[in-house]
Formats: C-alpha cells, sequence, structure tokens
C-alpha cells in the first residue's frame, strides 16, 4: 500500500470510528498529542477493526505486525512494528477493554511519538 492509499485508509476508520464512539475529532487529535484521557473506545473500535483485540481481551501484538507490515510502506511498517512489539505487554486491563486499547495506543504514543500511526 502506498502512503497516500494508507492515509485515505486510515481517514476512513477514524471517520467510521469517531461516528460508531461518537468521540469528538479534537479528542482525537488530543491523543496525537499523547493525551488518551478520554476516548478510550475509540482506539478500540481501532483494534477492533484491525481485528487486534482476542476473544479473551488480550492484545494480539503478532497481527499487528502483520498488520502493518501488510499494509504499511516499508518505512511506516519498521518504526510501528518496532512499537508494537516494545508495547506487547502495555495491555494491563484486558475486562475493560476500551481502557486496555488506551494503555496500548499510549504505550505506542510514548515509544515513538513523531511516528504515531494510529488514525
Amino acid at each position: 500500500m502506498t502512503e497516500k492509499q494508507m492515509n485515505a485508509t486510515k481517514k476512513l476508520v477514524r471517520n467510521s470510528c469517531t461516528a460508531k464512539t461518537k468521540v469528538a475529532p479534537d479528542v482525537v487529535d488530543a491523543m496525537h498529542k499523547g493525551d488518551f484521557s478520554n476516548g478510550q473506545c475509540y482506539i478500540l473500535c481501532i483494534m477492533n477493526t484491525y481485528k487486534l483485540i482476542r476473544a479473551d481481551g488480550s492484545f494480539d501484538w503478532e497481527g499487528g505486525i502483520a498488520t502493518v507490515n501488510a499494509n504499511a510502506p516499508p518505512h511506516i511498517a519498521a518504526t510501528a512494528a518496532a512499537s508494537i512489539k516494545n508495547c506487547k505487554d502495555s495491555m494491563k486491563n484486558t475486562s475493560d477493554k476500551c481502557l486496555g486499547s488506551a494503555e496500548i495506543a499510549m504505550c505506542i504514543y510514548n515509544d515513538d511519538p513523531p511516528n504515531y500511526f494510529f488514525p
């Protein structure tokens, strides 16, 4: 997938998940600046879109790496895969899937803020 195609897909997923979770765009924008205090279920929506939350509520980090390797341009896939691997154990809340998903996204952001790749 080219970077242009990837950005179009990210926009589609973002629009779909903001509509489903009724999260304001400014809340999502705040996540791109490291503020994950709101909109945790938006992150769960993204994770579910890419089938990264298992039935038991755990994070399918191997699936995350496979997804970025299959769909992102190589220069993005490399940093994204590294962040996913670094954050594979960051989900502490498996009973609250929204909060657990946000824990993963926050770890990925903190691992490499300039290359945060969630929509």
